[in-house]
């Protein structure tokens, strides 16, 4: 399998393949630049259909989270593990300690979270074999998921796309179109209920979707619908590459902000959606607030209050970018690719 010459690789510094025949782990870490810090980033168990579907995701994902903690101004760098599994038939105790072996074997250069397909029981039992996992609450027994913030982030930065491209500093019955409504998508339509905003929502839960869609007067639609939504905001918060050149063409909507990783299925999107007069939110900013979290997490001196501030921080960058962006007439993916760079010393 080639890596050198694989489109999604960027001068990673280190990506490592891990198996564990007894557990049956086949896990991939990648680790994408350690410039600020330890490179920090969650664990994705997904049953991916080839290594190479892994080793792709796994190079996006640890990418995106070297921009995503400079942005959000933490000292750490970015990287992402995955594990081919199925979450729900697959993960087992040996399973998770093998990967936390694994982890272990990389000595601090990266430590893991809890992201889509693992929880924080899952990095309890991690951490029964490595120290190098953050995500596992503090002592109260308040948890470490950190869902809730990246849903908090992504409507702060939901507010300030808004405010720019369409000049409305209130949610009152905006539109909005949530692709995905698992754990961060579910809270986001939430905060967004309580601001006044008006739901529509779909998820390959339907079940669930329809249960949310009961308890917040909202509607629902099928997958492939969702992007035809008469809405004014498109948030999508499921697996990523959603914002391909079809999907783009059939967007309704001003504004694209969600809590999706990697949603843009090639670099040039950004400027389709440009060019079509669509405001794209850099994902990597807006859903910081989970990373932001975390590292605060890390630290001696937790305090809540600090930690929800600098989360809600997420606006004001995007502020900037927005601004930069309008003044030298570029899309806001590439503002903040460079602003990134800057920090992580590849300006």
């Amino acid at each position: 399998m080639p890596i050198f010459e694989h489109p999604d690789f960027d001068h990673h510094r280190q990506i490592v393949f891990g198996s564990d025949e007894a557990s049956g782990l086949r896990a991939i870490i990648a680790i994408h630049d350690t410039h600020r810090g330890p490179a920090l980033g969650g664990l994705r168990i997904y049953p991916y259909a080839s290594e190479a579907e892994a080793l792709t995701d796994v190079l996006r994902l640890s990418r995106g989270m070297t921009y995503k903690s400079a942005l959000a101004d933490l000292p750490l760098g970015g990287g992402k593990a995955v594990i081919i599994a199925d979450p729900r038939t697959d993960k087992t105790p040996e399973l998770l300690r093998a990967m936390g072996r694994l982890v272990d074997s990389l000595g601090g250069a990266y430590i893991t979270a809890e992201d889509s397909g693992s929880s924080e029981a899952d990095m309890r039992i991690i951490a029964e074999t490595t120290r190098h996992v953050s995500g596992l609450g503090r002592d109260g027994g308040e948890s470490g998921d950190p869902s809730p913030f990246t849903a908090w982030g992504v409507f702060c930065a939901l507010k300030s796309a808004v405010c720019h491209g369409l000049g409305r500093r209130d949610l009152e019955g905006l539109r909005v179109a949530i692709q995905g409504v698992g754990h961060v998508g579910a809270l986001l339509a939430r905060h967004l209920h309580a601001a006044g905003a008006r739901l529509v929502f779909t998820d390959v839960n339907r079940e669930a979707s329809i249960h949310l869609a009961e308890e917040l007067g909202a509607e629902t639609t099928a997958p492939d619908a969702i992007f035809d939504a008469e809405v004014d905001v498109f948030a999508p918060c499921a697996l990523g590459a959603a914002l391909t050149p079809e999907v783009v063409e059939r967007l309704r909507a001003k504004v694209v902000c969600g809590a999706a990783n990697n949603q843009l299925a090639s670099p040039e999107i950004a400027e389709r959606l440009m060019a079509r007069g669509i405001l794209y939110t850099p994902d990597y900013v807006a859903n910081a607030g989970g990373v932001i979290e975390i590292a605060w997490q890390r630290r001696n001196d937790y305090r809540r209050e600090a930690a929800m501030t600098h989360i809600e921080g997420i606006g004001n960058t995007l502020d900037e970018i927005f601004a930069r962006a309008t003044r030298e007439q570029r899309s806001p993916a590439r503002v903040a690719d460079d602003l990134a760079r800057e920090r992580f010393g590849r300006g």
